[in-house]
């Protein structure tokens, strides 16, 4: 039996809940869990705000711990080896997608916490591809947040083939845009934080943000026109799109990583100055492993505070009255 903590409802606090997982896949590992993030789309997914919730509810998608059982058909992987799983549990690793090496595309793709159990929980089932070892360098209790905000956020710099000569910008300096900056500042691009808390000037410039402006300045906005090859927007609020666009140089591209409802923007400016606008889930099984090696070399974490497992309503009201800076992360004690 695995123990964990589940909702029952959309309002319900999480309480301990038991659980037969069933025999182990053939394909699957089965993962002691020592550390698990909390991430907004874990309150997202308890508040059933995405209309897929499945009850009871056991969150939790950015899980990090060592192995304690495999399959029979797995290869690769050990027990007793440190791995990490992040949104994706599986994926089936046949399809055009699959077979591209876009796996984080796959229709058939499972979410760790979409119709299973996740990691608030003493054990994760997941599929052996999707288990990525932790290489050296990278500190376990770290490591939760990056297998889902780190990667969301790394995984555009990759796709959208930055340069180190460009000039990039992030907006919304909170759980995804801490990271983005580092990645940014790591990549060697020029860096702008825009944000709308003038108190994070610091904390941002720390994170590698060669200059900060405030998001609700219009004239601020101004003063960038044409400037950025790519502008990254991690906030889940509706923005004034056209004067983010307007500061995008001819070719540039607004990506969009944050879950905002809809997008209204006009489309001339992009037409003429042939700019785009487009976005993108987490990253793919290869995306991840590069992720971790580059957080590795460049010595990139993000910013966490700690609670204990058993503490897990107190850490999600924590992230859900905006107190987080930056990311949430659960100790195991069972």
């Amino acid at each position: 039996m695995f123990n964990a903590y589940a909702a029952s409802d959309p309002e319900s606090r999480l309480e301990k809940f038991e659980y037969d997982p069933g025999p182990i896949g053939l394909d699957e590992v089965e993962i002691a869990v020592e550390f698990c993030g909390v991430c907004h789309s874990d309150l997202s997914m308890k508040q059933n705000d995405w209309g897929m919730t499945e009850y009871p509810f056991v969150g939790g998608h950015e899980v990090v711990g060592r192995i304690v059982n495999v399959g029979e058909n797995v290869e690769g992987l050990e027990v007793d080896q440190r791995v990490g799983v992040g949104w994706t549990a599986s994926s089936c690793l046949r399809c055009e997608q699959c077979h591209s090496g876009y796996q984080n595309r796959c229709p058939d793709s499972v979410g760790t916490i979409v119709g299973r159990h996740g990691g608030f929980a003493d054990r994760l089932r997941a599929q052996s591809d999707w288990a990525i070892p932790i290489p050296e360098g990278v500190d376990p209790v770290d490591c939760g947040p990056l297998f889902c905000g780190g990667l969301t956020v790394f995984n555009p710099f990759v796709e959208n083939q930055i340069l180190p000569t460009a000039r990039v910008a992030v907006i919304g300096i909170g759980g995804l845009g801490h990271m983005a900056l580092q990645f940014a500042n790591a990549w060697g691009c020029e860096v702008t934080a825009f944000s709308t808390s003038p108190d994070k000037e610091e904390e941002a410039r720390k994170m590698g943000a060669h200059h900060f402006l405030n998001s609700r300045d219009e004239n601020a906005l101004q003063s960038v026109a044409g400037r950025f090859d790519m502008v990254l927007d991690t906030v889940n609020a509706s923005l004034d799109f056209d004067a983010y666009i307007n500061t995008l140089r001819p070719g540039g591209k607004l990506h969009l990583v944050g879950a905002v409802d809809k997008i209204e923007a006009t489309v001339f400016p992009m037409i003429a100055g042939e700019k785009s606008l487009g976005g993108s889930p987490t990253g793919s099984i290869v995306r991840a492993k590069e992720m971790l090696e580059f957080c590795a070399r460049h010595e990139i974490k993000p910013m966490i505070e700690t609670f204990p497992m058993s503490d897990v309503n107190e850490a999600l009201r924590h992230l859900a009255e905006g107190k987080a800076r930056y990311r949430v992360v659960l100790k195991a004690d069972w």
